[in-house]
C-alpha cells in the first residue's frame, strides 16, 4: 500500500503547487482547523478551483470573492456572513488554502 504524502506548503499552509491538490488534501488542510467538510464546504471548494483555472488567479480580496460567489451562486451564497460561517476568519484566505490556491494577494 501507497502511503500518501501532503502535498508542498509554504509557512502560511498554502500549497506550493495548486495542481497537486485533491479532495484529501482539502480534508487535511480543513481538519487542521478544526473544520470538518461538508456539501456546502465542497460548493464553494469547487467553486473556488473552477474560478483558479479560468482566470489562474485566487479570488485577490474577501470582497472579491464574495461578490464572485454571489455572482455565481445568489445572494444566500454570496454573503459574508454564510462564507464566514463555512470559512472561520478570513473567508477568502481560508477557503483558498483548503481548496489548494495561492493566497490572495489583498488578504491579511
Amino acid at each position: 500500500m501507497m502511503t500518501r504524502t501532503t502535498p508542498e506548503r509554504n509557512n502560511e499552509g498554502f500549497l506550493e503547487d495548486a495542481w497537486a491538490w485533491d479532495p484529501d488534501v482539502a480534508i487535511e488542510i480543513a481538519a487542521e482547523d478544526g473544520l470538518e467538510l461538508d456539501e456546502n464546504h465542497w460548493e464553494i471548494i469547487t467553486f473556488l478551483r473552477v474560478f483558479y483555472k479560468e482566470h489562474e488567479i485566487s479570488p485577490p480580496s474577501n470582497r472579491l470573492f464574495v461578490k464572485a460567489v454571489k455572482d455565481a451562486m445568489g445572494e444566500e451564497k454570496g454573503n459574508s456572513i454564510y462564507l464566514m460561517q463555512l470559512f472561520p476568519g478570513t473567508p477568502a484566505k481560508t477557503a483558498c488554502r483548503i481548496a489548494g490556491l495561492p493566497r490572495p494577494t489583498n488578504c491579511l
